[in-house]
């Protein structure tokens, strides 16, 4: 084995110490704690929309539709406008899901009854 010649010692040199402060911008507007526009704009829709659900098992499906369409829209430059868009497109599809599980599981208890 043949030992290498080629390595020099170098010792090493820092600068003076350099300290900085970071102040990330936040990625969306600070949403206070007490109820916003947005708030009181999605629980009104909500309740419209639950008063036509035929069926109170999915309501925390559309709930948690809602909130993910208020999620959405807050990050956007007018959340207001657009969160009306979300809200009808999510809740649906929440819906929609829903009634396919409820449907799978009622064939599934279908199913292991006749075994």
């Amino acid at each position: 084995m043949k030992e290498n010649t080629n390595i020099k010692r170098l010792p090493a040199r820092f600068g003076p110490e350099t300290r900085f402060e970071v102040k990330p911008a936040p990625p969306a507007p600070f949403c206070a704690t007490h109820e916003t526009d947005l708030d009181r704009l999605k629980h009104r829709l909500l309740l419209r929309f639950l008063d036509e659900l035929a069926d109170p098992k999915f309501t925390g499906h559309m709930r948690r539709a809602a909130n993910e369409a208020a999620a959405l829209a807050w990050v956007t430059p007018y959340p207001l406008l657009v969160f009306p868009g979300l809200f009808e497109e999510k809740t649906r599809g929440a819906l929609l899901q829903a009634e396919r599980q409820a449907s799978v599981r009622q064939r599934s208890v279908e199913l292991l009854a006749a075994v």
